[in-house]
């Protein structure tokens, strides 16, 4: 008895178009692809559901923050649904102000929006703040407090026990999932059991 193929092609251009926009670009201090990333935050996200479009939209979760691309790009590549998880999981710029000076308002808009975003929002965020919090534990474990000086957070640790606390509240709704109890036991490696 064969097994039917699973169709893929509307995740496999998603990739496709991940990687393009990302080709030549490193990982924060890591030296390798950035592509990493966004596939492992996408391989997180399938723990928690095949749904394609989410799939997608964690593999291109990125991409309009981190290159020329534009919601408008991702909505016509890949319909209204994507673009606007994309979009969700998107920081917004401050202008006139720089990075470190608005990084807390920035932050907290960030933890604010993933707090009232929909249960499909929280599961592509999901992919990528556990992403991020495994290099982070992996880079702390290794190089220990120096890894704070690689991000914009005026200062440093506190500032990303603050954030990743706050993260931590903002995706409770998802607290059934293997993903999120890592995400928790990373946070409290990191930064200390706060019970």
């Amino acid at each position: 008895m064969a097994n039917n193929p699973l169709e893929t092609s509307f995740l496999d251009k998603a990739i496709a178009f991940a990687v393009k926009a990302h080709a030549g670009t490193e990982r924060r201090g890591k030296g390798f692809p950035y592509i990493v990333h966004p596939m492992e935050a996408m391989a997180i996200v399938a723990t928690i559901t095949p749904d394609q479009e989410l799939l997608a939209a964690a593999v291109l979760h990125d991409v309009v923050e981190d290159t020329d691309f534009t919601v408008e790009d991702i909505r016509k590549e890949f319909g209204e649904r994507v673009a606007a998880l994309v979009a969700a999981e998107s920081d917004v710029v401050v202008s006139g102000v720089s990075e470190e000076d608005s990084w807390h308002m920035r932050k907290q808009a960030a933890i604010d929006r993933l707090t009232a975003a929909s249960h499909d929002a929280k599961i592509v965020a999901m992919g990528d703040k556990l992403s991020n919090m495994r290099a982070i534990a992996m880079d702390y474990d290794t190089i220990g407090d120096k890894l704070w000086s690689r991000f914009h957070a005026p200062n440093g640790m506190p500032d990303h026990e603050w954030r990743y606390r706050g993260l931590e509240g903002a995706l409770s709704e998802l607290a059934d999932t293997a993903a999120y109890r890592e995400f928790c036991s990373l946070i409290n490696h990191v930064f200390g059991d706060k019970n």
